[in-house]
């Protein structure tokens, strides 16, 4: 079991005391048949998209899937300590993992995968180029909404997961055009595999482009949670905002993650349901992926002595992806009807029940393993960021 002094681990209820009781996560409502809820959302957008396909030009007219999105960014960016950051940013081991992870194995890996599965090099797997720059783009756009909802379920540090968001999506300003023109023009052809990319000449990909798209994505709910913060704590004071605020807007998270699972799974209906057989074929490398990235960085945030808090936002960081941006940089340079935007609109597809299947890992793995000392990264004074990390132990 977990040690009981580490402030997780716990069960959630009425008379517990715990400050995040009354969180999504003590009401066995929502808690307890999550997942029923979560692949009941996934029919109902997919029949509604299907049955009424009319329904996609309201969804898409009024930026719905964006606003779902947005509101179920805004409750986790709303519960993080600002004050906390400053510690976040100095915690170098962590922020140099995160990188490693994120613009060294993650690309990488997905690169890996695209090769073997959809370029026709590994038999008996058939050569689908579009489907290979679709992975391409979607393992080069790095972690920015969803990672937040998935690591807030899991009980990660909502510090370190704004942090860590924020930090990468800087080099994601920067990086994503250069990414995608190594990972699928340069790579390709270097190895040989000049049929993948036959006829496409370059990506015109600008750093504007990639800026607006976190701007929204990321921007608006990080300036809703810190003024929400700021105005709350200063007018009620922090333990009105902690003890009633937070409990009360919680629940937003999960419903309007269902609602933007509805209206996402909506607009692709007819498309899943025409191609079931492709959405499986994307599915396999995509949950390959999501998998060994989480299992790979929790691992890597366990092994440098972080605690659960702190490498289970390590691992979601790592692990999801930032498809908002992904679909928008290939529907924008391919169209909307092309492979590869239908292989990256599959990615959200398949991250909603494989994340939320690894929120059941990371909880079982906090009840797994004996967390008593490992304390890098933790925010609450209780040791150096720069401690050797422990001996791993493991609870029979």
């Amino acid at each position: 079991m977990a040690n009981p002094t580490d402030g997780v681990g716990h069960e959630h209820g009425s008379d517990c005391g715990c400050p995040d009781c009354g969180d999504p996560r003590s009401m066995d409502f929502l808690d307890k048949y999550l997942t029923v809820w979560i692949f009941l959302a996934m029919g109902i957008g997919v029949g509604l998209g299907s049955i009424a396909p009319s329904v996609v030009d309201p969804i898409q007219d009024y930026y719905l899937v964006e606003i779902g999105l947005i509101m179920m960014m805004y409750p986790p960016l709303a519960k993080v300590n600002y004050r906390q950051l400053p510690r976040v940013f100095s915690a170098w081991r962590v922020l140099s993992l995160s990188l490693i992870q994120n613009w060294l194995i993650g690309p990488t890996l997905m690169f890996a995968l695209a090769v073997v599965f959809f370029s026709g090099l590994a038999p008996p797997f058939p050569a689908h180029p579009e489907y290979f720059l679709g992975l391409i783009f979607i393992g080069m756009a790095r972690c920015i909404a969803m990672v937040l909802v998935w690591n807030d379920l899991a009980e990660g540090s909502s510090e370190y997961a704004a942090g860590l968001v924020a930090f990468n999506s800087i080099f994601q300003i920067l990086t994503y055009g250069v990414y995608i023109a190594f990972f699928a023009l340069y790579l390709p052809e270097l190895l040989g595999m000049d049929a993948l990319v036959a006829g496409i000449g370059e990506f015109d990909i600008t750093v504007t482009q990639v800026f607006w798209a976190i701007a929204i994505f990321l921007g608006l709910p990080f300036a809703g949670g810190i003024l929400t913060r700021l105005g709350g704590v200063r007018v009620r004071g922090e333990t009105w905002y902690e003890e009633t605020f937070v409990p009360a807007i919680s629940p937003v998270t999960l419903l309007a993650l269902l609602f933007t699972v509805i209206v996402m799974f909506a607009t692709q209906g007819e498309a899943i349901l025409a191609r079931p057989t492709d959405v499986l074929w994307i599915a396999v490398p995509l949950t390959i992926y999501f998998v060994v990235m989480f299992l790979v960085s929790f691992a890597m945030g366990r092994g440098i002595g972080a605690d659960y808090s702190t490498t289970t936002a390590i691992g979601f960081t790592a692990a999801s992806n930032n498809f908002e941006l992904a679909i928008a940089v290939a529907v924008a340079v391919f169209g909307v009807g092309s492979g590869v935007a239908f292989a990256t609109v599959v990615g959200p597809l398949i991250e909603v029940p494989v994340l939320l299947a690894l929120v059941h890992v990371a909880v079982y793995f906090q009840h797994r393993f004996d967390w008593a000392g490992y304390e890098t990264g933790r925010l609450d004074g209780v040791s150096s960021m720069d401690d050797d990390p422990p001996e791993p132990t493991v609870n029979d």
